[in-house]
């Protein structure tokens, strides 16, 4: 049986929209949003990173060349050329650090993808359940400005027979003046929900949305996607310090040497290769200044994720608790909307047999409108409950 609210927005629908479903305005939002775009510029970063631990130098070969001669000296003739390749080395495990670190680089920026995603979906949720609260209030709205149309001619019609009073006139036209400022207040509240959607999505709002399903995980875990980012974090930290580990002190450089010497004119040029190994002294404040950084950085990563680890546990906690509560006031609603119902009967029955005046009726109409707008309400916070109980669990639509 579909929910009450459900129905009232059905009603609403006069026009086709573009029906969709929560994972397609999820796509449509990510097109949308800012920070998406800034993804592939990450990408294109981890896969350089990637490139360049995978090279068999640690840096760019680099060539050198000089020459000398006596052209404004003696004139003899003397003339000197070198040409020199220098090759700078890895030292021994810096490539597998560096190749660590970049994949752990482009996991985090995957990861980071996938946390960002999820951020969204919970501000759509969000605004759809706006949305949908604000549809059903718009539908009740109608639906009391049509009764007390009705009501109003009814009255008037009695008063012109002289079976009521001037006074019942008036107070079912001013029931019907407060029915339409009811409709007007709801339908500015559906527009602005209506806004909301379209800033997010940039398209009109769905025509319906059935309510999510239960998630199947029962609390969070590592794959939820704000802990697997901060997780991919953590491990980037790790091997960022790594990296400095192995980096004790900079690239040595293997050189090629070529060089070709003629002492005058009249000497046959002489003609030399050569070999030059250069290895730097390590720096012990330099290592200790960048292990020191990396493991502060790894120390907050880490803290970072136990406290998230926390919050997230007691959001889906509290989200269960809300999605428990929200059910049990649906029941408690049926029952209200029931004896409201059966009293509005009741009221319309004496009113039209002349045994109760209009404001006995204008009342048993005042609660039943309450409690069939409550009943909606509840309806409306269970499924969003359910949605908040999802979003705390990091399911993706």
């Amino acid at each position: 049986m579909k929910p009450a609210w459900a129905l009232a927005l059905a009603a609403l629908i006069a026009s086709p929209l573009h029906a969709q479903t929560l994972a397609q305005a999820l796509a449509q939002a990510w097109a949308h949003a800012p920070q998406a775009g800034a993804f592939a510029a990450r990408d294109a970063e981890a896969q350089a990173g990637s490139e360049l631990a995978s090279n068999l130098l640690a840096a760019p070969a680099s060539v050198s060349i000089s020459t000398l001669n006596d052209r404004l000296g003696s004139g003899e003739g003397l003339q000197e050329w070198e040409v020199e390749l220098t090759l700078p080395l890895w030292l021994p495990g810096q490539r597998g650090a560096r190749e660590t670190q970049a994949q752990s680089a482009a996991d985090e920026v995957a990861a980071r993808r996938r946390a960002l995603r999820l951020q969204l979906a919970g501000e759509l949720r969000d605004a759809w359940w706006a949305l949908a609260a604000a549809r059903a209030d718009a539908v009740l709205a109608d639906q009391r400005l049509a009764t007390a149309a009705a009501l109003e001619a009814d009255v008037q019609r009695r008063v012109k027979a002289g079976d009521l009073a001037r006074v019942d006139a008036n107070l079912a036209a001013g029931e019907r003046l407060a029915a339409r400022s009811a409709q007007l207040d709801a339908g500015r509240a559906l527009r602005s929900a209506e806004q909301a959607w379209r800033q997010l999505t940039g398209n009109p709002p769905p025509a319906t949305l059935a309510p999510e399903a239960p998630a199947a995980a029962s609390a969070p875990d590592d794959d939820h996607p704000a802990l697997a980012a901060m997780l991919a974090a953590s491990r980037t930290a790790q091997a960022s310090l790594q990296v400095a580990a192995a980096t004790r002190r900079d690239a040595p450089e293997l050189a090629l040497r070529y060089f070709r010497d003629r002492p005058t004119y009249n000497d046959e040029p002489s003609h030399a290769v050569g070999v030059k190994l250069t290895l730097p002294f390590s720096s012990g404040p330099r290592l200790r200044q960048e292990s020191a950084g990396l493991q502060a950085e790894l120390a907050q990563a880490d803290g970072e994720l136990e406290q998230a680890r926390r919050k997230l546990a007691l959001d889906a906690e509290t989200a269960r608790l809300d999605l428990d509560a929200a059910r049990r006031q649906i029941e408690l609603a049926r029952e209200r909307r029931t004896l409201d119902a059966d009293t509005l009967a009741l009221a319309q029955k004496s009113f039209a047999l002349g045994e109760s005046g209009l404001p006995a009726l204008l009342l048993a109409r005042a609660a039943a409108y309450a409690a069939d707008a409550l009943l909606v309400r509840e309806e409306i916070a269970a499924d969003a409950a359910q949605s908040r109980l999802n979003q705390a669990l990091g399911v993706l639509p």
